[in-house]
Formats: C-alpha cells, sequence, structure tokens
C-alpha cells in the first residue's frame, strides 16, 4: 500500500449542519455535493462529510458511539488493485469490516482496520480524476 491519503470522511450528526459550518463559517466550496456527501478539494485530497450512522452501515462496523467516527481512504486505480491490496491485507491477518463490492455511489471499495480500529477504506472512485501519483485533481466531467 502506497504511503498516502486520498480521502478523510467524517461522520457527522447532522448533514446541514455540518455543510453549512464548512460552507459560511470556514468559507469551502463543495466541488461534489450529491444531497447524501458532502466533498471538499483541499490540497491534492478530499474532505467529505457523510452522516454517521451510514457511514457505520457501510463499514459494516457497530454504531454504538465507541471508535471511529471517521474513516481515512485510499482510491486505487481500478477495483483489482482494490483486491490485490485487500489480498495482501488478509494474508497479514488485518481485520477486515468489508470486504471490496460494488457500492451504491458507483464505486468499489472496502474497508479494514488497524491495530487501534481506525478505519480505513480502500476505493477504487471511476469519478474522481487523479494524477500519476494518486493527487486528486478533481471529478471527472461528462
Amino acid at each position: 500500500m502506497q504511503p498516502r491519503l486520498t480521502i478523510i470522511t467524517l461522520g457527522v450528526l447532522d448533514l446541514g449542519k455540518s455543510k453549512r459550518f464548512y460552507n459560511d463559517v470556514l468559507g469551502w466550496k463543495p466541488f461534489q455535493d450529491t444531497g447524501g456527501i458532502v466533498m471538499y478539494k483541499l490540497n491534492g485530497m478530499v474532505l467529505s462529510l457523510f452522516p454517521q450512522h451510514e457511514l457505520m452501515e457501510d463499514a459494516k462496523v457497530k454504531n454504538d458511539g465507541i471508535g471511529s467516527r471517521f474513516t481515512l481512504a485510499q482510491c486505487l486505480r481500478s477495483d483489482e488493485e482494490v483486491d490485490a491490496l485487500f489480498a495482501h491485507l488478509m494474508q497479514h491477518g488485518v481485520a477486515i469490516t468489508k470486504m471490496p463490492d460494488k457500492v451504491f455511489w458507483g464505486g468499489y471499495s472496502g474497508y479494514f482496520a488497524d491495530p487501534d480500529g481506525h478505519l480505513w477504506e480502500i476505493a477504487h472512485n471511476p469519478f474522481l480524476e487523479m494524477d500519476a501519483e494518486g493527487n486528486v485533481l478533481g471529478m471527472k466531467q461528462g
């Protein structure tokens, strides 16, 4: 796994309230806002806001208020790269919370937990435009 971070996803209790904070208080402009998730392009990476209960459901972990309320994500170039990384993780006994599969937003992703329970999403996002090093450039048009 390359040492890079593509997306930090915050699990939020009130998406509208969080969106207003980032938009109105911080003055950030979302580059993606589907109504269910809001994404802000930072310096080569993305901060996304996602309802906490949906994030915990997507990662297949208990939503009991204990542990991660955010995920770190790395986007790879294909479903096959995602599968290869998960095969490597499984060989090393890593705690997989969700095996990769097609997801509601049109990509392919799975989750694993580090030794402290921090969630990592490994995904192929066919809509995300990245450079050769995996830095986020924006969303693909068309």
